[in-house]
């Protein structure tokens, strides 16, 4: 028999099961798969970042350049999506399992801090091993300074700000992840990620896992002189530029508008659109 696309309710069905066996998984697996998630998503960042780099510092090439790294960021979710890893944003849409009282509340926590945290550790360590291995140097420095300034614009976001990004974000994200659950064939997995990530990353939306290497990374990058100077950025922006800052600016509030993105605006609008025909 000849296999099909998923419809949005078949799409539902399969979301609610896909978290239950997710429920299912040993911490330690939770972990490991949590880490190669944090690491498949800074490697599309750090990549992204390397190429646009001269591209973004010219007002002029802006667009281009924002366009070039929405195209290059989106290998991240297709590693975590086809190789198979953990990520925290994709996991908000655990909550239809939730809303279908397949997994309990507890059980949804337990995954979502975990892999969190994973993530995170994931992120930080390609920061560290990317900051350690010369490459933000290339470009004449140009490599380093565009580091400087995406963090820097990241931490100095304001609060509202911040987390309306997020819930915009985290919306195209799990769209992304929805997509490629109803997708039939390796190709529409592709696509089904490449155009909302594509969209997301160009329009300058706020990605939580994204950001533990981002950020981390500008953090890094701010230590050398030469990339800081380079990079423009006025000293009091500059200034929030922190690990505080990292932690309260941005991850906070983008973390918090992520949940509502990825559980709000698709887990729990599908459950309520064809949960019945789900059923």
């Amino acid at each position: 028999m000849e296999k099909k696309p998923l419809s949005p309710s078949e799409i539902l069905a399969s979301a609610a099961n896909i978290g239950e066996a997710k429920a299912k998984e040993s911490t330690g697996q939770l972990i490991v798969l949590g880490l190669l998630a944090g690491a498949f998503i800074a490697f599309g960042a750090a990549g992204s970042n390397t190429i646009i780099a001269n591209l973004l510092m010219n007002p002029k090439t802006f667009g281009a350049a924002k366009c070039l790294q929405g195209a290059l960021f989106t290998p991240g979710l297709m590693l975590v999506i086809l190789a198979g890893a953990e990520l925290f944003t994709g996991n908000t849409l655990m909550i239809v399992s939730a809303a279908q009282r397949r997994i309990t509340a507890a059980q949804l926590l337990r995954v979502l801090i975990i892999v969190y945290f994973a993530n995170m550790a994931g992120g930080v360590v390609i920061a560290f091993l990317v900051s350690k291995s010369g490459l933000l140097a290339g470009g004449a420095n140009m490599v380093g300074a565009v580091t400087v300034k995406i963090a820097a614009g990241k931490t100095s976001l304001p609060f509202s700000k911040a987390f309306i990004l997020g819930i915009l974000c985290n919306w195209l994200v799990c769209l992304a992840v929805w997509m490629s659950w109803g997708a039939d064939t390796t190709v529409g997995k592709i696509f089904s990620i490449f155009f909302p990530i594509w969209l997301f990353v160009a329009s300058g939306f706020e990605h939580s896992v994204a950001n533990m290497y981002y950020i981390p990374a500008g953090i890094l990058a701010k230590a050398v002189p030469e990339f800081a100077k380079l990079s423009g950025v006025a000293p009091e922006v500059l200034a929030t530029l922190t690990w505080k800052g990292f932690f309260l600016n941005n991850l906070l509030p983008v973390t918090l508008g992520n949940i509502v993105g990825g559980m709000v605006c698709v887990g729990l609008a599908y459950t309520f659109a064809y949960g019945k025909k789900a059923a």
